[in-house]
């Protein structure tokens, strides 16, 4: 039964909070701070800054007439998750928040809401902010489809690989979190992938003061990086310009249907060089479009 704050016994909120303004929290999101049992934060800290921030009454230890705080983050999650449904099967509520934004979203709270859910537990969302659908509103960037990777590998080698899978992901804006001591590394890799004409979108430090949102080639991108020591400070969100799938139409189906027949026997170059002999097709349409069928199996 929801109490008189709307806040039900036995049930876990997953609670959306500010990215960087402490102001940009809803009235619902207080609400429920203010009425549940307890807090799982990542950081006590960061948590107990939010709620006294809104004269939330907060205590760290157990005291019934304060909402206790409890740590959760990567390296407890497992510990802290079986204590928190211990206090669901006692009746009591729990709210779940990050340090910045919507919990569970390349931040720790995905395994309790599983194991929550697993045991029958209402769990119940409440809307606030997220850092890329900020970065993505302000953008400017157009395409139907936008891809949220979160964040990258940390290893160079293993980074290109992740971003060279996403070079086929056509009309569609690749959306990436990075870290201020890992942005050089990943842009560098970005153009190593993706060419330096691609265009990126750089959106740093959102709803704070010194709030950046810059799109540029990524051939330019590092030395803006470069230019300003605080350009490498704070959380980046990288967005990228969707790219246009490669226009197959204007090859003639003899030609597609000669080069099919010649790649069962030939390696791919010698195969694309006597398609377009024999067809008097492009070469580069016809190469392009072997590797396109190769990448998604067509």
């Amino acid at each position: 039964m929801p109490t008189a704050a709307g806040v039900s016994k036995g049930t876990l909120y997953v609670v959306g909070t500010p990215i960087g303004n402490l102001r940009d929290i809803s009235l619902r999101a207080l609400e429920v701070l203010s009425a549940v049992d307890c807090i799982a934060a990542e950081h006590v800290q960061s948590a107990q800054k939010l709620l006294a921030a809104h004269t939330v009454h907060i205590a760290v230890h157990n005291n019934t007439t304060h909402t206790r705080i409890t740590p959760l983050h990567q390296h407890n999650e497992g510990n802290a998750a079986q204590k928190i449904i211990e206090l669901l099967v006692s009746g009591q509520s729990v709210a779940l928040i990050s340090d910045a934004g919507t919990p569970a979203i390349s931040d720790p709270g995905a395994f309790l809401v599983q194991q929550v859910r697993a045991r029958n537990f209402p769990v119940v969302p409440i809307p606030g902010a997220n850092a890329a659908l900020c970065a993505l509103s302000a953008s400017g960037l157009i395409a139907p489809h936008f891809f949220f990777y979160g964040f990258l590998p940390a290893k160079s080698g293993e980074r290109q690989r992740k971003l060279t899978s996403l070079k086929t992901l056509y009309a569609c804006i690749p959306v990436f979190y990075e870290a201020p001591h890992r942005v050089l590394e990943c842009v560098a890799d970005m153009v190593a992938v993706f060419g330096p004409t691609r265009e990126i979108t750089f959106a740093r430090e959102l709803t704070k003061i010194f709030e950046t949102i810059h799109t540029c080639i990524l051939g330019e991108a590092l030395d803006w990086l470069r230019a300003d020591e605080n350009r490498l400070r704070g959380e980046f969100v990288l967005l990228l310009a969707p790219e246009e799938e490669p226009d197959q139409e204007d090859i003639s189906l003899q030609a597609v249907h000669t080069l099919a027949i010649l790649q069962r026997d030939l390696p791919l170059k010698q195969a694309v060089q006597l398609a377009a002999e024999i067809t008097g097709e492009s070469r580069k349409k016809l190469y392009t479009r072997a590797l396109l069928e190769q990448k998604t199996g067509m």
